[in-house]
């Protein structure tokens, strides 16, 4: 079965969170968690960031998004909702 996870980022991102979080998405591709990414506008200052993906990867990929904004100091653009 499949699962999703939202991410809640930030619309007013300055050129290192926006590139550095275009780099947390395609990992998220590139390591196969998923294969797309939805992003729908929340409001006027977030997106919502949906994608699908294996129940059995589900806490591996949250923990790994997790590490990747304490890692790139992201925690004021981008959580896990």
């Amino acid at each position: 079965m499949e699962k999703a996870i939202q991410l809640k980022v930030r619309k007013d991102l300055d050129a290192r969170q926006h590139h550095t979080i275009l780099k947390l998405k395609g990992s998220l591709i590139s390591k196969g968690y998923t294969e797309i990414i939805h992003i729908l506008d929340q409001d006027e200052e977030f997106h919502i960031n949906t994608f699908e993906t294996a129940s059995e990867k589900r806490n591996e990929v949250q923990q790994y998004i997790a590490a990747f904004i304490d890692q790139e100091n992201l925690l004021e653009a981008i959580s896990i909702k």
